[in-house]
């Protein structure tokens, strides 16, 4: 791909001036838009803190049950105890950066026996170790920026740079735009459209001056899979434009249907060129505190991100490393855990069928329901929702306002829905469920 891959050496890069942070109010009205009104939303604050403001002054109503944050509390696989006693040598050395040259085989072997790749990911040169996805989106928006070809760069010239994100979405996004010194820029994701961004939309005044594109698939709080026709399409139009698309895979191990999600990489064809995938234990193996994960993709940018991250980003410890690559080559405990998210959905499908706009996502584990009904004029749906919940049945939940931006309109898409997440086990979610039912009737 030309263009956004075509860049000088990142320490050449690195000697560019800095960008501080603009806020949302100041991005917009630097460029002259009604977006001014915006909120800093989940790019400044995590939802769950705001959460915990919000239920501060409420004393559980029953014994305390937490649907709020998506870490799965499966059992661990079996073999982590054994794996980290095998290596506790590990952690007595300063892991490489690139991470071990086995993990990073496991993960390129893994990535060829899950998707339909058009030729295998070189672990050399395509594949690095993260600290949990979540790092590694935050700071692949700083390169993005910086690793610009001069054509775009004088597309550029005087406006500032977007980096486009779903709304709504993870608050890691937003934060690495601001970081980035670009414009976050929310796409609508409307009912009526499956709940993915309308590319039609996407002007050629907006995309000549953004530099990235989040996307997940399946998507949080949504569970929305892309069909393999959209992904090409997005794939297609931002290599137009020199636009880096970052694809948040973390999801694509539950899915609820039949057939698996289409990964990102199985449509960039040969050159995985403008492209990243990023991926992690935490929902498919049920780690969440492993903080173990790896991108994969354009093998310029990744490049350039080992060098960044070898001295500005965390290290994995190996003996982390190791248990990831037994995760990696174990499917038998991810099947198992599938089956168990589904058969949770299956209870919610039971439970919460004709309340709240309930319907049974394509993958992910969580709920997105419509609370638009107990809105107030002082708070949104999915905040008071979440107070009453709390106070009477003592359910820990996410207003959906939480994981959105405001848009240009004044209009915070999330206001009226409820994020629940469906990672308890079976029992305790057959028996929240009703709790939920009957906190809001």
């Amino acid at each position: 791909m030309p263009g956004i891959l075509a860049h000088p050496p990142l320490r050449a890069a690195c000697r560019e001036t800095c960008f501080v942070p603009e806020t949302p109010t100041q991005s917009a009205a630097a460029n002259g838009s009604p977006a001014s009104l915006a909120d800093a939303g989940p790019a400044a604050r995590s939802p769950f803190i705001r959460l915990t403001e919000l239920l501060a002054d409420l004393t559980p109503g029953k014994a305390p049950l937490s649907l709020a944050v998506g870490e799965p509390r499966h059992a661990m696989p079996g073999f982590v105890g054994k794996v980290l006693a095998a290596h506790l040598d590990g952690f007595g050395r300063y892991p490489a950066g690139r991470g071990l040259p086995e993990f990073r085989a496991a993960a390129a072997e893994w990535l060829g026996r899950r998707y339909a790749l058009p030729r295998p990911v070189d672990p050399e040169r395509e594949v690095l170790v993260l600290n949990g996805s979540r790092e590694g989106l935050f700071f692949s928006a700083l390169l993005a920026r910086r690793l610009l070809s001069p054509a775009k760069q004088a597309a550029l010239a005087g406006r500032q740079p977007a980096i486009l994100l779903p709304n709504p979405f993870y608050a890691a996004y937003g934060a690495g735009a601001e970081a980035a010194g670009c414009e976050s820029v929310p796409l609508p994701l409307p009912a009526s459209g499956g709940w993915l961004p309308d590319l039609d939309a996407l002007t050629p005044e907006l995309m000549d001056r953004t530099v990235a594109i989040y996307f997940a698939s399946p998507a949080n709080p949504q569970g929305t899979i892309a069909p393999r026709a959209y992904l090409e399409r997005l794939v297609a139009l931002a290599r137009a434009h020199e636009v880096l698309i970052l694809s948040d895979e973390c999801y694509s191990e539950i899915w609820l249907g039949d057939e698996p999600p289409t990964g990102i990489l199985e449509v960039a064809g040969p050159d995985f060129g403008g492209v990243v995938a990023f991926n992690s234990l935490s929902k498919r193996s049920s780690l969440p505190g492993l903080r173990c994960g790896f991108c994969a993709g354009d093998a310029a940018f990744i490049e350039a991100f080992a060098d960044f991250r070898n001295v500005a980003a965390p290290q994995v410890p190996e003996p982390l490393q190791h248990v990831g690559i037994a995760a990696l080559e174990d499917e038998a405990h991810v099947i198992e855990s599938r089956a168990l998210y589904r058969a949770k959905f299956d209870a919610a499908d039971r439970i919460l069928a004709g309340r709240f706009g309930y319907e049974r996502p394509d993958g992910g584990f969580f709920a997105w329901l419509d609370v638009g009904g107990l809105a107030t004029a002082q708070l949104g749906g999915g905040e008071v929702a979440a107070r009453r919940l709390w106070e009477r049945e003592g359910l820990r939940t996410v207003p959906g306002g939480y994981l959105c931006r405001t848009d240009e309109n004044g209009v915070n898409p999330g206001r009226d829905y409820l994020r629940i997440a469906l990672v308890q086990d079976l029992a305790a979610t057959e028996a929240a469920l009703p709790r939920l039912v009957a906190g809001l009737s």
